[in-house]
């Protein structure tokens, strides 16, 4: 276990463990006990629920039956889809999930020892940017003696059902896992970077250049251990798990396991440089229902691709879930795609590394004197500047920038009828390089980059910037609003984010004959680089996503 993981509801997973093995009796989890209010606050489950451990289920059962695979889950009677696609990302990646699931071998049921098993379980999630040990027993909710939610193809397998139970009891209950995003179990698996993006917006349908750049950028996260997910908007509640013509389920989150050139034809010693097609790979987490247009699994399209290369891509021709699409189709056919990228901070790697700086902090109400208050968004200029404020350096002549918001989350909440994410964004602003005391005044400032303003627990922004100073100011959407957050900045170069604590400089008598110090607002640097420095302004239009007639946050699969 890390040194830096915390216990949830301070249970300390060894410890538990080994009480119970001293007192020869299984585990029975006091904190999410085998009962209703650990099930639904709201909607009873469609029949008589039975608590059983897996010895009840199965002769012999085991947490991973010959590994760990995508193909393992399959989504049960419950709207969780994004939380079955993150988690089928998830097991591709073996580095993330035995962080998720630790000493997973230690964990696995030894029949050569029965009495060493104590009906304890535990996983590890990256919970507002603390790793936390979540402990769980092994009583899982069934009907009938079947698993009703989350659960293998393989009925002796069960560690889909007991990771989905850990996540339920960090969010209170399994109802309350009811409808989200798949960005957010992803980031809660690995504190990965969550990046929208959506592709109707882009017109990635229509313009091929930007499309193939997208590809690029898709293809160069798989390769890195990023984690990719896609859905179709619903337009309203009733077209929520509406199949399309071509197979595909509206409202609902499909995985993407796999993103490849696939090449054309055999290769031969002397041939000319084979066709390419850019393909990718997805799953549907119901285990079933796939895209049968072009490239579908039994499409003649297929004969084209020579024996090997259809080895190597491991096509498989029966109803799985599994499907692949060419890119061009993928665009014209998906709305939403979240990027979650895994960003390298190593030192020891060849591959890009970039400076990370995290802060946590709250908007709260009526706090005197008015710093750190919940002022709203930029419209509502009397307030604004009453909002936190951090100021980070650019150090080179030009850095890009990824700037992460995530609010806390509001999913334990749900019982009490709230639980709903709050709309929250950023404003950029270029400021003075001694900088050092908050704002207080917009008009002189430069405005250089505004997220997006949108109802999801996470924001993000990638934005090239000058050299420079600036001041970053997260808000949510209206004023009054308290809740707490966590900012994180990755750059190439240090940035030394902090926050400007600093009301006003002291008044003292030398202030009367002397002045307030100045202001630096430019250094000359007589260098090529210093000459070809240059401002940026403008910025992203900022845009509140109000959320869609079924009551569910923008983006929210719930299928």
């Amino acid at each position: 276990m890390f040194s830096s993981v915390k216990s949830f509801k301070d249970q300390k997973y060894h410890e538990l463990k080994q009480q119970c093995i001293k007192q020869r009796r299984l585990f029975e989890d006091p904190e999410f006990p085998a009962s209703d209010e650990s099930l639904f606050y709201n909607r009873y489950p469609p029949g008589r629920v039975d608590w059983k451990r897996p010895k009840e289920l199965c002769e012999d059962p085991h947490l991973f039956v010959n590994g760990i695979s995508s193909h393992d889950l399959h989504q049960g009677k419950l709207g969780n889809c994004w939380f079955v696609a993150a988690c089928s990302c998830l097991a591709l990646r073996e580095n993330l999930w035995k962080k998720v699931i630790p000493s997973f071998k230690e964990q696995e049921w030894d029949s050569k020892r029965p009495q060493k098993y104590a009906g304890i379980f535990h996983f590890q999630f990256w919970c507002f940017g603390q790793w936390t040990d979540v402990v769980v027993d092994d009583r899982l909710p069934t009907i009938n003696g079947e698993l009703i939610y989350c659960h293998s193809n393989v009925k002796n397998e069960f560690w889909s059902a007991l990771l989905e139970k850990a996540y339920a009891k960090l969010a209170g209950s399994y109802e309350a896992l009811d409808g989200g995003t798949a960005a957010d179990a992803i980031i809660d698996f690995t504190g990965a970077v969550a990046e929208s993006i959506d592709l109707v917006k882009g017109k990635y349908n229509e313009d091929i250049y930007e499309q193939m750049k997208l590809f690029e950028d898709l293809l160069k996260v798989h390769k890195r251990g990023g984690l990719i997910s896609c859905s179709i908007t619903s337009s309203s509640i009733n077209d929520t798990e509406v199949e399309t013509e071509m197979g595909l389920i509206i409202g609902h989150a499909y995985s993407v396991t796999a993103i490849q050139k696939v090449r054309l034809g055999e290769r031969f010693l002397f041939s000319l440089k084979p066709e390419k097609l850019f393909m990718i790979r997805m799953r549907n987490p119901w285990g079933k229902k796939e895209w049968n247009g072009a490239w579908s699994d039994q499409s003649e399209e297929w004969n084209k691709v020579s024996n090997s290369e259809r080895k190597n891509l491991g096509l498989t021709v029966q109803n799985d879930g599994e499907f692949w699409m060419t890119f061009d189709d993928w665009c014209k056919n998906f709305t939403d795609v979240d990027v979650c990228r895994i960003v390298n901070t190593s030192y020891f790697s060849i591959h890009k590394t970039w400076e990370k700086k995290m802060v946590r902090g709250a908007w709260t109400k009526n706090s005197e004197p008015l710093i750190n208050h919940s002022g709203g968004c930029f419209d509502y200029r009397a307030t604004f500047l009453q909002n936190p404020q951090y100021v980070f350096d650019v150090k080179k002549a030009e850095d890009k920038v990824l700037i992460s918001l995530q609010q806390q989350d509001q999913r334990i909440y749900k019982k009490d009828g709230k639980g709903d994410n709050f709309t929250i964004g950023f404003e950029i602003f270029k400021v003075e390089l001694n900088r050092e005391y908050r704002l207080h005044k917009l008009q002189i400032q430069q405005r250089v980059a505004t997220s997006l303003y949108i109802n999801t627990r996470t924001v993000f922004l990638r934005k090239l910037l000058a050299r420079g100073r600036y001041v970053l100011i997260p808000t949510t959407h209206h004023p009054g609003i308290a809740t707490a957050f966590i900012l994180r900045l990755f750059t190439d170069v240090p940035s030394e984010l902090r926050e400007l604590k600093l009301d006003k400089p002291k008044w003292t008598c030398w202030s009367t004959l002397c002045g307030y110090p100045c202001v630096v607002t430019e250094i000359k640097i007589h260098s090529a680089e210093g000459l070809q420095r240059q401002d940026r302004s403008g910025g992203d239009r900022v845009q509140e996503i109000k959320r869609q007639g079924s009551g569910l946050p923008s983006g929210a699969q719930r299928s």
